[in-house]
Order: C-alpha cells, then sequence, then structure tokens
C-alpha cells in the first residue's frame, strides 16, 4: 500500500505512517499556489478505490503509482495556480455520493461518478472542509457544507477549523489533517492540541472510529491523507 501526503508534513507524522505502509511524499513547484503545491487532495480524487489524478501530476509519481501496481486514471483538467482551477479534483466521493462545487469539478470525475447521487456544495475545496466517516457520517470545517448535508438528512458534526496550521493562511481546514482508513482516522497532530478535540473524540468514538494522532503537535494541514492499494 502507498500512502500519499504533502513532503511538508511534520516528520514524526512520516515516521508514524511508514509503519502502516510506503509513503509517496508529493512536491511540485510552478503548478499551484505553494501552500498546496505538494497537497494529494489538489492533484488525487479518490472514486470508489480507483485514483484519478490531473494530468500535470509530475511524472516521478506516475511512474511510482505504476511500479506499485496501483490503477489510476487521468483527469482532463490541468491544475491551476489558483482558485477555482487549483480545485478541479478536490471532490469528495463516498460509496453513494460524490459532493463538490460542480461548477469546478474535472469532467472525468462526474462521468465516473454518474451511478452515485451528486450533492453539489459552494465550497470548491470540499475535501480539504470535509471527511466522510461513511454514506451517512461527515466531519467538516465548512458551515455550507454541514448546512447542505443536513438538508439530505446526513449527520455531519461541524469543528472550527481555528488553530489548525496552513503556512501563509489564518488557518487550514479540517478535513484536510486527516485520512481515513479500516476505521482508523489518522491525524496530522494531537487532539489535546485543538480546542474542538473532545467533540471529535466522543463523535468518533460513537461511530467506533480508532484515532490515530501522528505526531504531539498541533492539527496540520497536509492536504488530506490518501491511502492507495493495488485492487
Amino acid at each position: 500500500m502507498l500512502i500519499i501526503v504533502d513532503k511538508k508534513i511534520p516528520q514524526d507524522a512520516k515516521k508514524a505512517l511508514s509503519h502502516y505502509g510506503e509513503l509517496l511524499e508529493l512536491q511540485t513547484s510552478g503548478i499551484t499556489y505553494e501552500a498546496i503545491s505538494g497537497h494529494p487532495d489538489i492533484f488525487i480524487h479518490q472514486l470508489n478505490g480507483k485514483l484519478l489524478i490531473a494530468p500535470n501530476l509530475p511524472e516521478e509519481y506516475k511512474q511510482i503509482l505504476s511500479r506499485n501496481g496501483i490503477k489510476f486514471i487521468v483527469g482532463e483538467q490541468e491544475v491551476g495556480k489558483k482558485y477555482p482551477a487549483s480545485a478541479t479534483y478536490n471532490a469528495v466521493s463516498t460509496g453513494s455520493h460524490l459532493i463538490h462545487n460542480f461548477r469546478h469539478t474535472d469532467a472525468v470525475i462526474t462521468a465516473m461518478g454518474e451511478d452515485v447521487d451528486l450533492i453539489h456544495v459552494d465550497q470548491g475545496y470540499t475535501r480539504c472542509n470535509l471527511i466522510p466517516i461513511n454514506d451517512h457520517h461527515f466531519i467538516t470545517s465548512d458551515h455550507g457544507i454541514q448546512r447542505t448535508l443536513e438538508r439530505f438528512e446526513r449527520n455531519c458534526l461541524y469543528v472550527d477549523p481555528a488553530g489548525i496550521i496552513l503556512e501563509g493562511f489564518k488557518h487550514g481546514f479540517f478535513g484536510a489533517c486527516c485520512g481515513l482508513h479500516q476505521r482508523k482516522m489518522f491525524l496530522l497532530g494531537a487532539l489535546d492540541q485543538y480546542p474542538e478535540g473532545e467533540r471529535l473524540k466522543q463523535y468518533l468514538s460513537g461511530l467506533q472510529i480508532e484515532i490515530i494522532e501522528l505526531y504531539n503537535g498541533p492539527l496540520f494541514d497536509g492536504g488530506s491523507i490518501l491511502f492507495a492499494e493495488n485492487i
């Protein structure tokens, strides 16, 4: 299994993650703005166990995926330097939903998601702000996403993004500091250093999700943690 992360995540988090699989550390230059230039969820979308990647993801990473037997599909639109061109692949997929601002979604993603329900939200950085626990439970740091999912009768916990680190910005977003794999929530940071930590612990405990804190520090927006398996 490959675990895809931003090269800039804390070293202690890399060390902890390496016990679960081989790390693929992303780093790009000149494609999009620096703060998100290595974020996996900017260049890669996961849908039904498949990876859909931006055509301008550097070739070296495509080769690493291929060498490890990770199948992927290449999208149509390149990631751009500014929003919304930087949010084309930042959608959220579950077994039954595709959630994004569909004014900005790559056409290949919507085509692949034709058999699931489409839920439009105004936030283009959807995956940065939202992590699905299952088809019915979500955590978000965006009030607009929360309201939309609740209109669809989905349970959505809102957590304040204040205190989440993203270099060059006032704060990052919750979805981008974590990843879910085999009922384990992997967090780039420690919940006792996050004001919403106790609420998150209670919510995840109620859903029988194990929490894995990858380093002892404040939550770090690394553009999500993606787990890619040979399928």
